[in-house]
């Protein structure tokens, strides 16, 4: 239904087959479904940044489906590596983490040309399947929201300080549901009790996401992202996920992340990373450029106290981006930053701590 599946099709999703978009859409679903699947090893950038595009055209893949942090990739290095026409394309899916309206315009109109349908899909291995989705060609879109409940899927919006439901449409809080369904996880192997304390037992009678999200006055859900990923600023709660695609949307930005930091005055206080795209450089002038966006775009509380320039982040294999890392960075903790097998370019680490220590010295 998702991805509007029909005889002859051919899906190519580009995720690791360790996580599980990869083996569930690389594998399972599409052959259950009988329509070809495209199996990829590599990266979107080698040789160059149209291989994804590349593929797509000469296998004529008909689904696409890949994480925000491959687009954001892309994007960033240029509209002009998309010069395949991909006529064969009708959906393009996004998968793992909230995606930027900034980035879900660019896949739309550059990738699918404005006629391929882009597919929002919210769901954690832990539900086992779509639970919040559109469904393509059918379900009308809004560019970063992942739209309405999938079938039988029941959401509720639970404000985080009463522990209770928030009624009705246009609230935020964070994101639980309320009935069981078919593919969710019932336990965790070898620790049941850790698997009731973390998703059941957290708000009685409800699943609990561990994201933030906010259902909008024609009942569509937006994912914040983690509730962990929050940053607390002179008691304003605010998503990492929101500052970060409001600097996305400026043009010399290709990637951002935004974490918390200690702050005598504020509590926290928000500090950015940013990727720049080629031919722009990080002075003080694109500094005061980025904060103005924050503060227009959201508002002045969400304004990052400071901005540091980085060749890229720090991402697991499947895309996600390792915000902790970052904090222990800015805490001084370069020596305890606890597990990183999962990273994938442990270096990129090493050029973060010293170009923050680079921009810290300055200051002084």
């Amino acid at each position: 239904y998702v991805f509007d599946i029909h005889d002859g099709d051919r899906f190519f999703c580009g995720g690791d087959v360790g996580w599980i978009t990869g083996h569930t859409y690389v594998v399972y679903a599409p052959l259950m479904l009988g329509v070809t699947t495209v199996v990829f090893e590599g990266t979107p950038a080698y040789p160059d940044f149209s291989r994804y595009w590349d593929v797509c055209e000469r296998h004529k893949v008909t689904q696409f489906y890949v994480a925000p942090t491959a687009l954001r990739l892309l994007k960033r290095a240029g509209d002009h590596h998309v010069k395949h026409q991909m006529k064969d394309m009708r959906v393009l899916g996004s998968v793992g983490e909230p995606i930027a309206a900034e980035v879900w315009k660019w896949y739309h109109e550059i990738v699918g040309k404005e006629e391929a349908h882009i597919v929002d899909t919210y769901w954690q291995t832990e539900t086992g399947s779509h639970v919040i989705s559109p469904l393509g060609g059918v379900t009308p879109t809004k560019p970063g929201s992942a739209s309405l409940p999938f079938f039988g899927i029941e959401p509720a919006i639970i404000d985080p300080v009463s522990g209770e439901e928030l009624p009705g449409n246009d609230v935020e809080g964070v994101l639980a549901f309320k009935q069981p369904w078919p593919s969710m996880a019932r336990t965790v192997y070898g620790a049941h009790k850790r698997y009731m304390e973390t998703y059941l037992n957290v708000y009685k009678g409800y699943y609990f996401t561990g994201d933030g999200a906010a259902k909008d006055a024609k009942g569509y859900y937006w994912i914040r992202g983690r509730v962990d990923d929050v940053v607390n600023v002179s008691g304003h709660r605010l998503s990492t996920a929101e500052i970060e695609a409001a600097l996305i949307e400026h043009h010399a930005v290709g990637e951002a992340a935004v974490v918390g930091v200690q702050d005598e005055l504020t509590g926290q206080a928000v500090n950015a990373f940013v990727s720049i795209k080629e031919g722009n450089e990080l002075n003080d002038a694109l500094r005061k450029d980025l904060i103005m966006q924050v503060r227009k775009s959201i508002g002045p509380f969400a304004a990052p106290k400071a901005v540091y320039c980085v060749p890229d982040l720090p991402k697991t294999r499947s895309g996600k981006i390792m915000r902790r890392i970052l904090r222990k960075i800015l805490a001084g903790e370069e020596d305890q930053l606890g597990d990183t097998s999962t990273l994938s370019d442990p270096s990129v680490v090493d050029k973060i701590i010293e170009n923050v220590h680079q921009a810290k010295g300055e200051k002084k």
